[in-house]
């Protein structure tokens, strides 16, 4: 685990004399950033001696309650952890009306115990070093898909999309939709200039399956690298969309009769000199890419809680909606869950798609990363890939409740060992609190299905 040095705070200070508050934050296993908003003097001493954080903040539900059974809590007393400042991440927050600057942190792996175990960076970083301790080094990119919903609810409370740019709501699907991005112009182009000045390789946009839905792609780089901007992405989103008077949602399945927002997550391994160890002039590519596609359908079931993990979820798989039902594998095929795309052979890769978009990044990244090295270790051959509709020619399907992702991470053989027997400890201990409270609410939908019938 490598830190940011003194230096850097120095000279953004320097550069920066305007800021006068900056927002500490460290991403807990929901993928939500937590942390504290500082004065501008504070700043050097993080980076001298990190900062101290409750065990608790890396062991809350999705909610930000306390999860007893983390063993973050009673047991440790909720103890101060230390957390250091992550290099690169010093960057201004230009939607904020008050200068402010954003640094994120995490666990420091000793100073930071009990709660360094529960940091699903740690989860990630151990995940890639094994990996090129045995000559592998990854390669990542990460799509996200959001909705720009309008900060008022309708007349019914229900969330609607935001007003374009001419006063109108959007109110069909507009797949490609060119007009459709020069509507939300004004947010593009404050978020692209936020993601430049961040250093966030923001590229493609594109108007997706449904109205007020977009997605915009993020450059394929280092592993590590690529996820920490995947997760200030998403924050520089939701602050870019309120300041225009919007609420970006990376809910998984925001609307019954709408498309669902994935996070498509694509993927390739380096030599230590930087070649693509997956090129192949063959679609299908290398045997090594064989056996990490075998990798990851073998360890799928296990980690499909980290690529899916909320009750909501799972609303999103439904047939032939480009959401992947089943652990199958396809050349250019996007009714599979995990598509080799065509192109040059250098650019060869695999592109899993199962995550919703409310995945964490580092967790849904070191899942991947895990089980490709499974299949890269055991030669796990995948079998034949699919052509055609993937949906038609699926044998086994994925679980589409949260319950049963959940008992299957639990009873995982392969998943403590691979991520780390402590850290899923504390996250199946949040998730089941999660999936206990959420069942345990009765609401409109109980009240329409069974008021008067039961």
């Amino acid at each position: 685990m490598q830190f940011a040095p003194l230096q850097d705070a120095e000279d953004f200070l320097a550069q920066n004399p305007d800021i006068e508050l900056f927002e500490l934050f460290i991403i807990d296993a929901n993928g939500v950033p937590r942390g504290k908003l500082l004065h501008r003097d504070e700043l050097l001493a993080v980076y001298r001696s990190g900062r101290p954080l409750p065990s608790t903040i890396l062991g809350l539900s999705i909610n930000g309650d306390d999860v007893e059974d983390s063993g973050l809590v009673w047991d440790v007393g909720d103890i101060d952890c230390r957390a250091y400042p992550l290099a690169g991440s010093l960057v201004r927050l230009p939607w904020r009306l008050i200068p402010t600057a954003a640094v994120q942190v995490s666990m420091h792996p000793q100073d930071g115990m009990p709660a360094s175990i529960a940091d699903p960076r740690h989860v990630l970083v151990q995940v890639i070093e094994r990996l090129q301790a045995e000559g592998f080094h990854p390669v990542m990119a990460c799509e996200l898909e959001f909705y720009l919903l309008d900060a008022k609810r309708d007349a019914r409370g229900h969330p609607q999309p935001a007003l374009d740019a001419d006063g109108g709501r959007p109110r069909s699907t507009q797949v490609y939709g060119l007009r459709e991005l020069e509507q939300i112009e004004p947010f593009l182009a404050d978020l692209y200039a936020a993601c430049k000045a961040q250093g966030i390789p923001a590229r493609t946009a594109i108007s997706e399956y449904a109205p007020g839905q977009v997605e915009i792609t993020l450059e394929h780089g280092d592993a590590l690298q690529a996820m920490d901007q995947a997760v200030r992405y998403k924050r520089l989103v939701k602050g870019v969309a309120h300041r225009h008077g919007m609420q970006a949602c990376f809910m998984a399945k925001p609307f019954d009769h709408l498309a669902g927002t994935g996070m498509h997550m694509h993927v390739s391994l380096n030599d230590a000199a930087g070649r693509n160890l997956f090129a192949s002039e063959a679609p299908a590519g290398t045997p090594l890419l064989r056996y990490a596609v075998g990798g990851m359908l073998a360890s799928l079931l296990d980690s499909l809680l980290l690529f899916c993990p909320n009750a909501n979820s799972y609303r999103r798989f439904q047939a032939n909606s480009y959401a992947p039902l089943a652990p199958t594998w396809g050349v250019d095929n996007r009714t599979v869950s995990l598509r080799v795309p065509g192109g040059p052979a250098f650019t060869r890769h695999i592109e899993h798609r199962i995550c919703g978009a409310d995945a964490n990044p580092y967790l849904a990244a070191a899942a991947i990363l895990a089980g490709i090295h499974r299949g890269i270790r055991e030669e796990l051959d995948p079998g034949e890939p699919i052509e055609g509709n993937g949906y038609a020619q699926a044998k086994t399907l994925l679980p589409t409740d949260w319950l049963t992702s959940l008992c299957a991470l639990q009873a995982s053989t392969w998943a403590p060992e691979a991520l780390g027997a402590e850290f899923l400890r504390v996250y199946l201990a949040v998730k089941r609190e999660e999936q206990r409270r959420f069942m345990g609410e009765v609401g409109e939908q109980d009240w329409r299905w069974y008021l008067n019938q039961a």
